[in-house]
């Protein structure tokens, strides 16, 4: 939501130069907000990781070291000196500053996430698809950087990260905009807003199923356990079915209840140097959790053609209504304002298929997760899990709260007055 919103709100603060300066600064001034909440949640959301390289997995700085320890570094600082040096100009200058500065420091903001959230997806796409290190008396050693930060999966995963966080965003603005909209009339600010963020959710949604392809492609070349789970593909060697729909069943090495299109998933999975497909047969005992990457990669691909086809039908309903949220049905409107968590859907399962799909494995093929797991018994984290899952619900649940009361009763200011608190 964080990055996402970034850059929503700098394309806000650009049309607010334009000659329709007081729609988009009432634009800005009411998502700013929203912003300023999705980035106290983010932050503290980060601090529990930091803590957990150490309480959860202890060896796994010692292992991979080399690569991770200046990735994190830069990555922190980029976090640290963007935010520390921008953020507060973002959320208390606008007044003082002129237009086009306050307009580079939210371009600023905007780089600085993306900059930490490239360093973060760096390190993750390079553990899934580790080049330019080599492991050396079981560590890893840098040969070369270049390899180490543009190995095969960072530009996939990296946009798909960025264009999940904008579909996240705007399907947000959407549903927020048809609540608003169920109350009262839309006025000008918010059908403008309405129309930019339904044009960004439908090009956004419609670039992750392009890059999703070219992601799965690289799947097959480079993580072929991964893609043979997600494509529930048992028995190498055997056709090779796309599969839509079914229950994986590690047993028996087959999937009951199968819907499928025979002969149509070959390209979705790796071969071998004899050209036969591999199969999670050939995972030597060591098999991700086939059912959860099988399911999560559905689920995705389920929640983004929904999202694609709801925004268009969307357009297309508003595009002769001046893009006027409060002239769609009630129900439609309704609808809108459930949806507005289903960006969140798509990218959970997204990276849902994305880390279950590696497993047992931290660094693949080299490192798995009981070489660096902590010794803690199964209590201890399940009682972490539970904590921490409280602790979330209730930050969510705030954060839900305050937008809604926002949207209902709009953007209040406040004034500094001398002499009081």
């Amino acid at each position: 939501m964080e990055l996402g919103l970034s850059w929503l709100l700098l394309l806000y603060r650009v049309r607010a130069l334009s000659g329709t300066h007081s729609v988009w600064v009432s634009a800005y001034r009411f998502w700013v907000r929203v912003f300023a909440l999705a980035f106290i949640l983010s932050f503290a959301s980060s601090l529990p990781v930091l803590i957990q390289l150490g309480s959860l997995w202890p060896s796994l700085i010692a292992k991979i070291g080399e690569v991770s320890g200046p990735i994190l570094a830069v990555g922190m600082l980029s976090a640290f000196v963007f935010k520390s040096c921008f953020l507060g100009a973002m959320l208390f200058g606008y007044r003082s500053m002129p237009a086009w500065l306050h307009t580079s420091v939210v371009l600023l903001v905007a780089v600085g996430n993306t900059l930490t959230a490239a360093c973060f997806v760096a390190l993750l796409s390079w553990m899934h698809v580790p080049h330019g290190a080599e492991l050396v008396d079981g560590s890893y050693a840098v040969h070369r950087w270049l390899d180490v930060i543009f190995n095969p999966a960072f530009v996939w995963y990296f946009c798909q990260l960025l264009l999940a966080s904008l579909i996240v965003s705007s399907c947000f603005v959407v549903g927020v905009t048809a609540a608003k909209a169920l109350r009262r009339p839309s006025d000008e600010s918010e059908r403008r807003v309405f129309r930019l963020a339904l044009w960004v959710l439908l090009l956004s949604t419609f670039s992750l199923g392009a890059v999703a392809i070219g992601n799965g492609l690289m799947v097959a070349q480079y993580q072929p356990i991964k893609a043979a789970a997600a494509a529930g593909y048992w028995i190498s060697g055997d056709p090779a079915s796309l599969v839509w729909f079914a229950i994986p069943f590690s047993p028996d090495l087959s999937n009951l209840f199968s819907l499928s299109w025979s002969g149509a998933g070959g390209m979705w999975l790796s071969q071998d140097s004899d050209g036969q497909l591999i199969g999670l047969d050939q995972a030597s005992g060591m098999l991700p959790p086939v059912i959860l990457t099988f399911f999560a990669f559905r689920i995705a691909v389920l929640a983004g053609l929904v999202l694609l086809v709801s925004s268009a039908v969307s357009l297309w309903k508003v595009s002769s209504q001046h893009y006027d949220a409060s002239a769609l049905s009630m129900r439609w409107r309704r609808y809108l304002a459930w949806q507005s968590c289903a960006g969140g859907v798509l990218l959970t399962a997204g990276l849902a298929y994305q880390l279950f799909g590696a497993l047992p494995y931290v660094v693949a093929h080299t490192i798995t997760i009981s070489e660096v797991f902590a010794n803690n018994s199964v209590n201890q984290v399940v009682a972490g899990v539970v904590a921490y899952s409280v602790v979330y619900t209730f930050c969510l649940a705030g954060f839900f709260l305050l937008v809604r009361y926002a949207a209902r009763y709009g953007v209040v200011p406040v004034a500094r007055r001398r002499g009081r608190a």
